[in-house]
């Protein structure tokens, strides 16, 4: 048997994390709140509460991303390196929803190589010029770091693309994750030389960093910190797959909000939490949240918009309505689609080819008239997946030009080099129909793109020859896998795989009418300019400012090695139960009352084994042997089971099914209680249960002489949660004229008769010894679950009962580090045991012959 603590060192092994480096930095440790500092930190640089003032109290976000938003090129001339903002950067365009006395900085890499004997100079001038603290990663571990873990294993993976061959995709290689831990925990590093952690807001950004935020919490208990991820996050069927899915899992859950562009992506997220963590999420006046060691970790669903200035601005530059001009002359008398995407498999570009051929071999009268105009953003990876998308790419496009298209007419035109933003414009500005074909994006701003280039602007109007005023008409032809599908309702929504259904839908935008036309443009321009990068980036930092609203409200511990740590955030009066602070007041007491919970509290709630070993029965006979002892197990359990396992415990009092019967010792007899004797409703329950069984796999019933209890912890959990929601609704309606009540607990639905709980058992035994003349000066109780709660609230309302001579000492305590109405918390079972073996041994009496409990329960006297 062995306790959580010595399962942390087992955590801390398996993460094999011991090359990480230290921190290069030493930070002044400054308490700023109350708090503990964290004793188990490696090198004790960063610990919980410390801080590092440096901009006073003006307010500030830290934007931390893999790279920077600059421009870097190699000064020829003078030497050294030149860089400039690049505006075009999704960094740089939120700031527009930040106040205006709002400071940002940016931490990331740089996306060129600097010398190690450059990188102070270097730092120091982005930081004095753009705010910007580059991290800089040795070459080797920027290509494991980057093209390794990230683009070879989770960028996939997050797309749905599982190894399931060496021939397809990379299989898991621990020295590529020892490399991403590695590079984020430089990141942490410098994240920690700007941050002022009692002001600063931590953002967060994308899969490169998704362990980063264990870092940071590790260093600052109360970090502000929100993690957006800009890509699919896949089904727990796919995610499950990833060797490290725990670990990111946790570390995610490290952050006060998370992110994510659709529903469907955080549906994935929390399906993951819950199979794989056992985690549920609950949603509250429409905030979605997960309780995790006492912190409220929000989800944030929103999808990302373009800058709308930016993009009007180029439409206006000169280049614009050159290029503007030269398309329309180019391809006069024609259709244009246009398609604008990374070189990479997910993108589905080979699939809109061959869209486009079904197209023209369908209806002859669209050949020679339509024409898509595919241009390709340079690969973010390499690899032979990468060339072979590429290679089929040229030959669809050769293949249907050589089949439909004639001298001066190619119904495939490829654009794959270098494409500056104002000619992509002018292609979005002229083009009758835009489409996004991709198996898998997780945002793509392509079609917002599209829609504000078709909005067009006075001077690009004059440059296409348009009337001022005039009806403005888009079409969209979207794929139903990409992010941005759910906002533009207009849009027509197809399945990448169905080339049949993409032709027709192509068919359908370039033959559709202009008023219909006219009104999804304006369906989509409305939504487009109203959600914009400014309104995403605004309101993230807003929710990410109310999640974050009572981090100086509560007390924290940090709690676990490796990724594995977390952050245990509860009531400033919540502290761990002390054996000397249990023992000074046990010794000096004569009348104690001890109340214990069984499964989770005295046996571990995972063992098979749920008979009581030979050391806690050894224990609770040596608690009961004091005369001054009154020992109660009070249990959810059936009398018979309690009967058993303790049959050689004769002191001991048992209160089984919540409180329904009761047993004072082993020599008087079980009392049950007389609130309801007719169980006729077990006949009107059992059948619905019994339903929910039949189509629940994994589920069954537990019948107690009580209470009936379905229980669906072996069930799928997304679908065992759902049925069991199902089943209380059932229940309620069925029940609803008897004096009974449906509950759920941790993976259970109970029927049972109104007014028995613990809560109630405790009250009437506190009340028996009370009227029986032995007041307790000293009160203990310890359980796991929801249903303890009642016992600790129940003892604290006694407590102060008009009747008792003195407050007693009380100990309320609940197992494991949680948010209990409890004031004390043991770490799990095997502490509890060994503190009740503690109390025993302080016991100076000894049990004397034919001696027992003098008090004589009556349950009736009590009801």
């Amino acid at each position: 048997m062995f306790s959580r603590s010595c399962a942390n060192f087992i955590d801390l092994v398996s993460e094999n994390l011991e090359d990480i480096p230290p921190s290069p930095i030493t930070l002044p440790r400054v308490m700023t709140a109350p708090g503990i500092i964290n004793e188990l930190d490696g090198d004790g640089s960063f610990d919980g509460d410390s801080d590092v003032h440096l901009n006073g109290n003006r307010p500030r976000k830290i934007i931390v991303a893999n790279a920077l938003p600059l421009h870097a090129h190699a000064d020829a001339k003078n030497g050294g390196w030149c860089f400039s903002l690049d505006e075009d950067s999704l960094l740089v365009q939120m700031k527009d929803g930040f106040s205006p006395d709002t400071e940002v900085v940016y931490v990331g890499s740089l996306k060129v190589d600097i010398a190690t004997s450059e990188q102070d100079e270097v730092a120091q001038k982005l930081m004095k010029e753009f705010n910007c603290m580059p991290t800089f990663l040795p070459l080797d571990l920027q290509k494991k770091f980057y093209h390794g873990f990230c683009k070879q294993q989770l960028w996939p993976l997050f797309h749905y693309s599982l190894p399931l061959s060496p021939d397809h995709g990379e299989r898991f290689e621990r020295s590529l994750w020892n490399a991403y831990v590695k590079a984020n925990n430089i990141f942490a590093d410098k994240v920690m030389e700007v941050i002022n952690s009692d002001d600063d807001y931590v953002w967060i950004h994308d899969y490169h960093l998704m362990i980063l935020p264990t870092f940071l919490r590790r260093r600052l208990y109360r970090v502000k910190l929100g993690f957006f991820l800009h890509s699919p996050f896949p089904s727990s069927e796919i995610y499950r797959s990833l060797p490290v899915r725990d670990e990111i899992l946790r570390s995610l859950l490290n952050s006060d909000l998370i992110g994510f562009h659709t529903f469907d992506y955080a549906r994935h997220f929390l399906a993951c939490c819950s199979r794989m963590l056992g985690i549920d999420y609950e949603c509250k006046r429409g905030y979605i949240g997960l309780e995790y060691f006492g912190r409220t970790v929000n989800i944030k669903i929103l999808p990302v918009g373009v800058h709308m200035g930016r993009l009007q601005s180029v439409l206006n530059v000169p280049s614009t309505s050159m290029k503007v001009r030269q398309i329309q002359e180019q391809y006069k008398g024609k259709k244009l689609i246009v398609g604008v995407d990374d070189m990479d498999i997910f993108k589905g570009i080979s699939l809109k080819f061959l869209a486009v051929e079904q197209l023209l071999q369908q209806n002859s009268d669209l050949r020679g008239e339509v024409v898509l105009v595919q241009i390709l953003n340079p690969a973010r990876s390499t690899g032979k997946d990468v060339l072979e998308a590429k290679r089929e790419t040229y030959l669809t496009a050769k293949r249907i030009n050589d089949t439909y298209g004639c001298p001066g007419y190619d119904p495939v035109v490829l654009i794959d080099h270098g494409v500056p933003l104002y000619e992509k414009i002018a292609y979005y500005a002229v083009s009758e129909c835009c489409i996004v074909n991709a198996v898998r994006d997780g945002m793509n701003l392509v079609p917002y793109k599209y829609v504000v280039c078709r909005q067009g602007t006075p001077e690009l109007d004059e440059a296409m020859g348009m009337k001022e005023g005039s009806p403005r008409t888009s079409m969209l032809v979207v794929s139903e896998f990409i992010g941005c599908s759910p906002s533009l309702s207009g849009a027509i929504r197809v399945n990448p795989w169905d080339i049949d259904a993409v032709a027709d839908a192509l068919n359908v935008a370039v033959t559709m009418s202009d008023v219909e036309k006219q009104m999804r443009h304006e369906k989509h321009y409305k939504y487009v300019s109203s959600h914009d990068v400014a309104y995403w980036a605004r309101s993230f930092v807003q929710d990410l400012e109310r999640a974050c609203r009572d981090h100086y409200s509560k007390r924290c511990w940090g709690i676990g090695f490796g990724l594995s740590f977390k952050v245990v955030s509860l009531s400033p009066n919540f502290r761990k139960l002390s054996i000397d602070l249990v023992s000074s007041a046990y010794k000096r007491t004569n009348r104690r009352a001890i109340f214990l919970d069984y499964d989770g509290t005295i046996v571990p709630q995972a063992s098979m084994i749920k008979s009581p070993s030979p050391e806690v029965i050894s224990v609770l006979n040596n608690l009961c042997s004091d005369p001054k002892n009154t020992v109660f197990i009070v249990s959810g359990r059936g009398k018979s089971s309690l009967s058993e396992w303790f049959a050689s415990c004769d002191m001991l009092g048992l209160a089984a099914e919540h409180g329904y019967f009761i047993r004072w010792n082993k020599s008087s007899e079980w009392v049950s209680s007389t609130l309801l004797a007719d169980v006729e409703w077990k006949r009107m329950a059992e059948p619905v249960m019994q339903l929910y069984t039949e189509r629940t796999d994994g589920s069954f019933i537990e019948s107690k002489e009580s209470a009936l209890v379905w229980h669906h912890q072996d069930a799928d959990p997304d679908f065992g949660t759902c049925q069991a929601k199902e089943l209380l609704d059932h229940l309620e309606n069925v029940l609803a004229n008897e004096p009974v009540e449906v509950k759920r607990g941790q993976h259970i639905v109970e029927v049972k008769p109104q007014g028995i709980s613990k809560g109630l058992v405790v009250e009437k035994l506190f009340s028996s010894m009370v009227s029986n003349g032995n007041p307790p000066d000293y009160v203990m109780c310890i359980g796991d679950d929801r249903s303890d709660e009642d016992m600790f609230e129940s003892i604290m309302s006694a407590s102060c009962s008009p009747l008792l001579p003195a407050v007693p000492e009380i100990f309320a305590c609940t197992v494991g580090q949680k948010p209990s109405k409890a004031k004390y918390f043991l770490d799990d079972n095997v502490d509890v045991v060994k503190m009740l073996d503690g109390l025993a041994t302080a016991s100076s009496c000894q049990r004397p012959k034919n001696s027992g409990s003098n008090i004589q329960f009556s349950f009736e006297a009590v009801s």
